[in-house]
């Protein structure tokens, strides 16, 4: 009886599913929603683009003049210095051993100097008494143009050895130079912002090496901005900008232009958006805020709206 009824009621079941499936496929599915809702453009015309929070004048990326190992890091993140105040030091081992054969040549030299010196003034003497000889008879003249030969070499000689003092004290100087460099010191007053490297570790000079210490000036900052080649045309000198924190849409604040560059470079990735274009150039802009009326951290990204004319067709 059972086995009667069953394809029936399976045959049914399958129709009453597929049926199912059709009706609430045909519904639109909800769109999620934004877990922050999107900043409104405060001006009727805008041109519209994403900022990145840098310090004042740039944040400077200082870098190691010599390659070695790290023997003391002065500071720490946070930190605010004075120009010239050290912030690591390399080890000078190298360049003190370096340093004491550049002082033994210079006292060499010197000494070399003092030798032929005393030459020259023996052979001078000599010359002398050869060329106060009024008879010509008690001294022949290849003697006495042994002598004057004797004098211009000996002269030479000296002339060479103060030449090698120069060259010593130059090398001395270079490695004494050398040792300085090993101390990097603060170029500005600022803050540090990054620290990236430790106690032992080797630091490598070089254009493409990693920033060892970022600084900047927090006292005021700036935004970066992008803005589009197809909207350079509407940018205008004197217009109004807000800019807004990405996370909270209510923290807005109001940019003062604080110069503009004028060369247009290729774009750079900001916002990771796997749709932002970065086969365009953009222009780009740096305004000004005070960090007391919004808190914002170097690197943070915003978005920023400008305001410009309306677009006639």
């Amino acid at each position: 009886m059972l086995r009667k009824y069953l394809l029936p009621v399976l045959a049914l079941a399958g129709f009453l599913f597929g049926v199912f499936n059709v009706i609430e496929g045909e519904h639109a599915p909800v769109p999620p929603q934004p877990v922050v809702p999107p900043p409104a453009a405060p001006f009727p015309a805008f041109i519209a683009g994403a900022g990145i929070v840098e310090a004042a004048g740039r944040n400077i990326q200082i870098g190691t003049p010599l390659s070695g190992l790290v023997s003391e890091v002065a500071v720490n993140l946070g930190d605010a210095v004075k120009a010239g105040a050290l912030l690591f030091r390399l080890d000078d081992r190298q360049y003190q051993a370096q340093a004491a054969i550049a002082r033994a040549d210079l006292g060499k030299a010197r000494a070399d100097l003092a030798q032929t010196t005393a030459e020259l003034n023996d052979v001078a003497t000599l010359l002398r008494l050869a060329q106060s000889i009024t008879d010509r008879r008690a001294i022949s003249t290849e003697e006495l143009e042994r002598r004057r030969n004797a004098h211009a070499i000996a002269k030479a000689k000296q002339d060479a050895a103060k030449a090698q003092i120069e060259q010593a004290a130059a090398q001395l100087a270079a490695v004494r130079t050398d040792l300085a460099r090993l101390d990097v010191r603060a170029p500005l007053d600022g803050t540090v912002l990054q620290v990236n490297l430790r106690l032992g570790e080797y630091a490598v000079a070089g254009a493409n090496a990693t920033a060892a210490v970022v600084m900047g000036n927090l006292h005021n900052l700036h935004v970066r901005v992008d803005i589009d080649e197809n909207d350079a045309w509407r940018f205008r000198h004197g217009a109004r900008a807000m800019a807004n924190l990405r996370g909270n849409p209510k923290m807005r604040v109001a940019l003062q232009l604080a110069y503009l560059e004028p060369y247009v470079v290729p774009k750079k990735s900001l916002t990771g958006d796997s749709t932002e274009r970065v086969d365009t150039r953009v222009l780009q802009a740096l305004y000004s805020f005070d960090p007391a009326q919004l808190p914002a951290y170097v690197g943070q990204q915003m978005d920023v709206y400008i305001e410009a004319g309306e677009v006639t067709p």
